[in-house]
């Protein structure tokens, strides 16, 4: 049974940090909602029945049970608290492509909003809606047998963001959107090769995997001093924080970590073409080889990333390499944020996220960093004093890689913005609006996002 807990009283400014954790944690206790709170809803997708329709009998008689349990103790306030969802599974999925119509409209639909990624090796997203339609569109997806156990994090969402996204708002003319974590109205699918690229279809999460280590356990490992502690993420990430004494890869995309493992660490090619690899010098408690062959193999290896998924195939590809000892942090920095409290927390910093928060701190809480919409990069409020800001535009980290051209084009987008609170002009983001006509029932849709 899922469990998407509402928080009721976060508040993202660093004096009020701690009562934020405090009321998160209330919350997190509060609410357990059922699958498909309101199936009427979903039915009413033809689409997405139609998808139901191929699942297994069993699967569909299975949900059918579960939502003729749901009893009416629902609270409706916390049932349309917002939360933010990421959700990963690697599968064989060859016929990815088939879900993404039903799952589209059952998003749109239920107003729900975020990116997903379909590919023949399975599924990765991240949304943002309601406690109940977020739950009916996760059940939804798991009602094919192959996506079941999804592993996911839940985090919350300021009350300001609450009203953002539901549109009671007045910082914008359209009242809604731009500042929400995902805009209300549109949900993006893509069809893609792989949930996360790395670019070599050999490696494969569903054959093989590193140990999981949960976030309670993950401190005893990476301060063992036998423990290499690697960061997967890339170097913009990584600027936001990090978990003390980590490596950096410094990488600026995930395609780029393959090489950045050969730099880090020496291959021999030992008999029958396999890897015996050894530490290029990463930790100086590192024993001197040539006294014990049995050295040459690699020692521990402990990997962590934002939610797990790019630890998965970073884990399965060390293995294939001939590594020998992989771990990685289960559920990824959001999840030992999440559990593990600050005076026991060996995180430094601040966890970039790939949304509208631009960082998250302990409990999952917003954190203090924005983002440069030239570069989509992380920035302090002292890169916003430097010479190379420019809001919108350009920052420290992208001033100098842009041509007047592209800035020019920036400064478009952004007068865009300032002019009507959303880029695209006064129409894109609006909700639809009934006409007072005496045309009954007509009704005047001003956008519509695809």
């Amino acid at each position: 049974m899922l469990s998407l807990r509402p928080l009721q009283n976060p508040n993202p400014t660093s004096k009020t940090h701690s009562a934020a954790r405090t009321a998160s944690k209330t919350a997190r206790t509060s609410s357990n909602l059922p699958l498909f709170s309101n199936p009427n809803n979903l039915q009413r997708s033809i689409t997405a029945h139609k998808y139901l329709s191929r699942v297994s009998g069993a699967q569909i008689s299975s949900l059918s049970a579960e939502m003729r349990e749901i009893g009416p103790g629902v609270d409706e306030s916390e049932a349309q608290s917002l939360v933010v969802v990421s959700f990963y599974k690697f599968a064989d999925f060859p016929d990815h492509a088939d879900l993404r119509k039903p799952l589209k409209d059952l998003c749109e639909e239920e107003r729900v909003s975020g990116g997903i990624i379909l590919a023949p090796e399975g599924i990765n997203g991240s949304i943002c809606g309601t406690c109940q339609s977020v739950e009916k569109v996760l059940g939804f997806i798991q009602s094919d047998s192959r996506l079941n156990g999804l592993r996911q994090i839940e985090s919350p969402v300021s009350p300001e963001e609450d009203a953002i996204h539901h549109g009671h708002t007045s910082s914008s003319p359209l009242g809604t959107g731009e500042d929400a974590p995902f805009r209300w109205d549109h949900v993006r699918i893509k069809l893609k090769k792989e949930i996360v690229s790395l670019g070599m279809p050999t490696v494969s999460p569903i054959e093989r995997v590193g140990k999981y280590v949960s976030p309670k356990d993950w401190n005893a490992l990476i301060t063992d001093p036998d423990t290499v502690v690697i960061d997967v993420r890339n170097m913009y990430e990584i600027r936001c924080g990090k978990f003390k004494g980590a490596t950096d890869p410094c990488t600026t995309a995930f395609r780029e970590f393959p090489t950045s493992v050969d730099n880090m660490f020496h291959t021999e090619k030992s008999n029958g073409g396999k890897s015996e690899p050894e530490v290029a010098g990463l930790k100086d408690s590192t024993k001197d080889h040539s006294e014990d062959p049995e050295q040459k193999m690699l020692p521990r290896v402990a990997m962590y990333c934002t939610g797990g998924i790019r630890c998965e195939k970073a884990s399965s590809f060390l293995l294939s390499k001939g590594f020998k000892e992989v771990y990685h942090l289960e559920g990824g920095i959001l999840k030992y944020l999440e559990e593990i409290p600050e005076e026991d927390s060996l995180w430094e910093g601040e966890c970039f996220v790939f949304d509208k928060r631009v960082s998250v701190e302990h409990g999952l809480v917003q954190g203090s960093f924005k983002l440069c919409y030239g570069c989509k990069q992380p920035v302090t409020d002292a890169d916003m004093e430097a010479p190379e800001w420019e809001d919108g535009v350009s920052c420290p980290f992208c001033f100098s890689t842009k041509s007047e051209e592209e800035k020019e084009r920036a400064r478009a987008r952004q007068r865009q913005f300032q002019s009507w609170g959303v880029i695209g002009g006064p129409h894109k983001g609006r909700k639809p609006v009934r006409s007072n006509d005496n045309d009954q029932g007509k009704v005047s849709q001003l956008s519509k996002s695809i």
